[in-house]
């Protein structure tokens, strides 16, 4: 836990904390506009462009599961956008509308100092696993595609499902 007694610190979180807030209304807005527009997935493609926004400043303030849970939706936003079928691409959306709602509690907990939550992570986790198994077939896990940049990344374990895997059965165990 980040200490919050320090106001250096303290200031870095609010400000942290404030700028999330304004990226997760604008995942929200983005996951509307999908729900009205669900033949366009480039609305998924775009929520996980946003939310690494959150996942790089988390992973580099050491809000380890913040920053899993973001790059959780990061991929789950890339394949979701990817797999062409769009029965999953809303289902996915769903999720992702969740995935915020827990982003927001944990923003919450942050600015608090708390780890209380009234969030059922384990379902969550579930959910997210159903997902994942969904997605098996699709390697890429990023919005840019080079080929060559793509083998230098999956030699690195970083664009395929299992690395989603990896992610939803560590969630919640930083903390």
């Amino acid at each position: 836990m980040i200490d919050l007694n320090d106001p250096d610190m303290k200031e870095i979180v609010i400000e942290f904390c404030d700028e999330s807030d304004e990226l997760i209304e604008e995942l929200r807005d983005t996951l509307d506009e999908f729900e009205d527009h669900p033949e366009k997935p480039e609305y998924l493609e775009k929520f996980g462009q946003t939310i690494d926004r959150i996942m790089g400043a988390s992973k580099t303030l050491g809000l380890q599961d913040l920053g899993d849970l973001c790059q959780m939706g990061k991929i789950i936003g890339y394949k979701a956008s990817q797999v062409g079928e769009q029965p999953l691409q809303e289902v996915s959306g769903g999720i992702l509308f969740d995935l915020c709602d827990l982003v927001e509690v944990l923003l919450t907990n942050l600015r608090e100092g708390s780890e209380s939550h009234d969030f059922n992570v384990e379902a969550f986790k579930g959910r997210l696993e159903w997902l994942a198994a969904k997605f098996k077939h699709i390697e890429r896990a990023s919005c840019a595609f080079d080929e060559k940049e793509a083998k230098g990344a999956k030699a690195k374990g970083k664009t395929t499902t299992a690395e989603l895997d990896r992610l939803i059965n560590q969630f919640g165990r930083a903390s």
